[in-house]
């Protein structure tokens, strides 16, 4: 599990490896990630939009940005949560995570919220980070 704190509104992030969704013969991997963000401030919060920077093994990097996530935008009161799961290919067989989701207060304030940077690694490899 890997987690990161703004605001206090916590993000935690658990991939794992879809391997009936994968073909490593192709050079396909695919992995889950399941998010669950806890809202532990004392304010009304709405994820507005999501950024994505993604390194596969190779050092190529893809950024994703878009309007909430899995199609929500999800609206969070004081002591709420919000969980949801999506997907990540590559074609290499380690990769690395990171970004963050854009969320407005009930005072109409937008500001960012840290998405822990997380690896994914197919079972039996372990990525070497410099």
């Amino acid at each position: 599990m890997y987690r990161a704190v703004t605001r206090n509104i916590e993000v935690q992030v658990r991939p794992f490896y879809l391997e009936d969704r994968s073909d490593p013969s192709e050079n396909r991997y695919v992995w889950g990630y399941q998010v669950t963000i806890d809202n532990r401030s004392d304010e009304f919060v709405q994820l507005l939009s999501r950024y994505w920077h993604i390194t596969d093994g190779r050092g190529r990097v893809e950024e994703v940005r878009g309007a909430g996530v899995v199609g929500d935008q999800p609206e969070l009161n004081p002591g709420d949560s919000y969980q949801y799961t999506s997907g990540c290919p590559l074609s290499t067989p380690s990769g690395i995570m990171v970004g963050h989701y854009t969320m407005r207060n009930g005072r109409g304030e937008t500001f960012d919220v840290a998405i822990p940077a997380f690896s994914l690694d197919m079972p039996g490899t372990r990525r070497t980070v410099n």
